[in-house]
């Protein structure tokens, strides 16, 4: 019986093949969108969590200042040597601690020159981001003290100054400082945000200070926490330690801000992923308007086979054979629906994370729910139709003209 009713539902189909169309077109649009949306919005949450992981998942920055409204950074005051060098001597569970000053420039190699990030910073900074050379070496511990003119150039900067030629024993010009490179850092791309994170330029700290900025003040110091010791113990001993040497009595706010990039990974990713399941949602309600529209032309359906229904029952067919054939018919061009949807999901997906440059993650989850949400559609916006046909009274059927 089911078989007969799907074969007599698949002629109904191609007998009206571009109203079937039409029918289908909201659980194809809704399933599509569905798809779409949570297939693009996983690859997005990747790509957020791997970029934040270029900056370290184990450090945290310390910047001076609190963030917010009516909070101004700049009145805060900046650090100093002394407040780094207590973090390494009286902190405990750190891999590094990196003092870093920046400052934008104007870099100039030959006839070429770019306007770029100069980072005043240590050998340090290099272990706390996991930041590998490409060629040449970091700075020595000479070069540090004496804040001699020497620099580690990112990626980008040497594209633009010496295209493909090893810059490692060039001299470049840092504003109107003569400056040795003597490393090449290896690439880290673009940060989620658009940030070339591979366009800056390292110095020495008392050399940026003494050439570049005209002052002694560290803006940020970026801390990283040893294999096996927690970023939420770091924070707090760094809290505590700079409340004390900043003479921040009990109560009152602190004058600085500690970030845990694990919080903020965690975070980010949260925001991602709550902004994706939005996006889902809103992409459901297709489902609920192409279920109402299968419902529509169902019953429009009826009204048209009002005199075959009665042919069928007055010959013998049960009410439960013409609900079956009415249901049935719903629940395939819901199902044809569903299918088609997946298939023009995924392909909106596979295109949009070629564009946006975002992993194509295919949640096998969602596929299947929301292939069994159009099933279920078909069954509950396909039924009040098929029951209507099934109560029909043959005799009054027939007289439908």
């Amino acid at each position: 019986m089911l078989l007969e009713a799907v074969k007599l539902a698949l002629h109904s189909i191609r007998r009206n093949a571009l109203r079937s169309f039409l029918t289908v077109l909201g659980i194809v649009i809704g399933v599509g969108a569905v798809i779409a949306m949570v297939t693009i919005g996983k690859g997005t949450t990747a790509r957020v969590t791997a970029d934040m992981a270029k900056l370290g998942s184990s450090n945290l920055f310390v910047s001076r200042g609190q963030f917010g409204p009516g909070r101004a950074s700049s009145e805060a005051r900046p650090f100093n040597a002394r407040d780094v060098e207590a973090m390494r001597t009286q902190l405990s569970g750190l891999r590094a601690v990196a003092p870093v000053a920046q400052s934008s420039a104007t870099v100039v190699y030959g006839t070429e020159n770019r306007s770029t990030q100069i980072t005043g910073t240590d050998s340090s900074y290099l272990t706390a981001q996991d930041w590998m050379l490409a060629s040449g070496r970091a700075f020595l511990g000479g070069e540090i003290r004496a804040g001699r003119g020497v620099c580690i150039i990112g990626q980008t900067v040497r594209d633009k100054l010496f295209g493909r030629v090893d810059p490692v024993g060039h001299s470049i010009r840092v504003k109107n400082v003569s400056c040795e490179v003597i490393g090449l850092l290896a690439p880290k791309g673009q940060s989620s945000f658009g940030t070339d994170l591979d366009d800056v330029i390292l110095m020495p700290l008392r050399a940026f200070q003494r050439r570049i900025a005209g002052n002694t003040d560290i803006t940020r110091v970026l801390l990283s926490a040893a294999e096996g010791v927690a970023t939420a113990k770091v924070q707090a001993d760094v809290e505590r330690l700079l409340r004390e040497r900043r003479n921040i009595g009990p109560g009152k706010e602190d004058d600085f801000t500690v970030r845990d990039m694990t919080q903020l990974v965690e975070t980010t990713a949260g925001t991602t992923a709550m902004l994706t399941a939005l996006l889902g949602a809103v992409a459901a309600v297709s489902l609920l308007v192409g279920g109402i529209g299968i419902m529509n032309i169902m019953l429009v359906s009826v009204t048209e086979r009002t005199r075959e229904i009665g042919v069928r029952l007055a010959i013998g067919a049960l009410e439960n054979q013409v609900l079956l054939q009415f249901l049935v018919e719903a629940v395939v061009l819901s199902l044809f629906g569903g299918l088609t949807g997946i298939v023009l999901g995924l392909s909106l997906a596979a295109a949009a994370a070629v564009v946006l440059e975002v992993p194509f993650l295919v949640d096998p989850s969602i596929v299947l729910l929301a292939f069994g949400f159009s099933a279920l559609v078909g069954i509950v916006f396909g039924y009040f139709p098929a029951r209507r046909a099934a109560s029909l009274d043959p005799i009054e059927a027939l007289r439908r003209e």
